[in-house]
């Protein structure tokens, strides 16, 4: 019996500024789609169990599309992202020079929303708001 890929009509994207070192860009990745799970139930699938009955925590349902793009096209993308009230995480530069949960979120309520330092977005809604959200973006190498 052939079993058709699953297609969904969601997609979670993270976004990316271009000019962030390897090890910035794993680690904005990493906490861009914790928030979308904390906050997003439906795109966390089932727990995994392996052979031998171990469990592992859910993980996402379907696959996080990874971007980059220019300062200005990030900005861009943050301001189609809140028009369109999507679900959004947001990751700036002031993060990086902060090492706990209270400081990060102290360093962006300290700056208005149009002066945000953005080196990361994540979101997540159906497809085609995503896509128009990340125009003029490209997928990440």
């Amino acid at each position: 019996m052939d079993e058709q890929p699953l297609r969904f009509d969601t997609k979670i994207a993270v976004l990316l500024r271009d000019d962030l070192a390897p090890w910035q860009r794993l680690n904005v990745t990493s906490f861009l789609v914790s928030g979308l799970g904390s906050q997003v139930p439906e795109v966390i699938g089932a727990p995994y169990e392996d052979a031998d009955g171990v469990t592992y925590l859910p993980m996402f349902r379907q696959p996080v599309l990874v971007f980059e793009a220019t300062k200005e096209v990030l900005r861009a993308a943050h301001t189609r992202a809140l028009n369109r009230v999507l679900p959004r995480a947001v990751f700036t530069a002031d993060l990086f020079s902060t090492g706990n949960d209270t400081d990060n979120r102290a360093a962006v309520r300290a700056v208005p929303t149009a002066d945000l330092d953005l080196v990361g977005l994540a979101v997540y809604g159906p497809k085609s708001g995503v896509d128009k959200v990340v125009k003029g973006a490209r997928m990440h190498p």
